[in-house]
């Protein structure tokens, strides 16, 4: 997976959530859990995921453009959605 990002974007979620958005890089995306953001209108298809990352779950934001994956947000799971990847794991 090749993943690209805004390096001001990058720097605002260091800052806000401590984590770079080439760290969804090191995620395992085989085991993520992933569904369409429809809650507005980004004028293109954005997705999220529950992502695990060194054995803790994340959220990424992301899109598709051509082969990059193109990351807009990644933070570390509260404790509900952290829940509700435990119970997608088990169904």
């Amino acid at each position: 997976m090749k993943v690209g990002f805004d390096p001001g974007k990058d720097a605002s979620n260091r800052a806000k959530h401590g984590l770079s958005l080439a760290d969804a890089d090191l995620g395992d995306w085989k085991a993520a859990f992933i569904a369409l953001d429809d809650r507005r209108d980004y004028g293109e298809f954005r997705w999220y995921a529950y992502l695990p990352i060194d054995g803790r779950v994340h959220v990424a934001i992301y899109t598709e453009r051509g082969d990059v994956t193109w990351m807009i947000s990644l933070r570390r799971a509260n404790a509900r959605e952290v829940r509700k990847y435990d119970e997608l794991r088990r169904r």
